[in-house]
């Protein structure tokens, strides 16, 4: 069974940075595309960013110039590298895979077809 799990979240200040980081098992890691999600209080989750396997990345205008992806695959690790974070970032952050055949097909970074999805750390950027 698939497996992701995130961490690296808690409490920063604005303008801070933070990295996340999301561990993979399970599964064949080398054939999954992974991509982040947020969600904030009383919004819709909102995707942000994705990554294949061989380094490939795509933004979200909303994230764009401020938060990196990148991925170790030794590690079965992608991080998400956050800078410059604002209040408004604050939501939980959650990491999900997709078969790569699938992802590449994607247009947008939209929930529906993720295959494995992590339960998701806190970020909580305060004023």
């Amino acid at each position: 069974e698939g497996q992701l799990v995130e961490s690296g979240g808690g409490l920063v200040q604005a303008g801070g940075s933070l990295r996340l980081s999301c561990t993979a098992s399970g599964f064949v890691f080398k054939n999954y595309a992974i991509a982040w999600f947020r969600q904030a209080p009383g919004k819709e989750r909102e995707g942000i960013s994705g990554i294949t396997y061989e380094g490939k990345t795509r933004y979200a205008d909303s994230v764009k110039g401020r938060f990196t992806l990148s991925r170790d695959n030794a590690k079965n690790t992608v991080y998400l590298q956050m800078d410059g974070l604002k209040p408004e970032a604050t939501a939980v952050y959650s990491c999900a895979a997709e078969h790569f055949l699938s992802y590449e097909r994607r247009s947008e970074l939209y929930s529906y077809g993720m295959d494995y999805w992590g339960e998701g750390t806190l970020v909580t950027v305060s004023s």
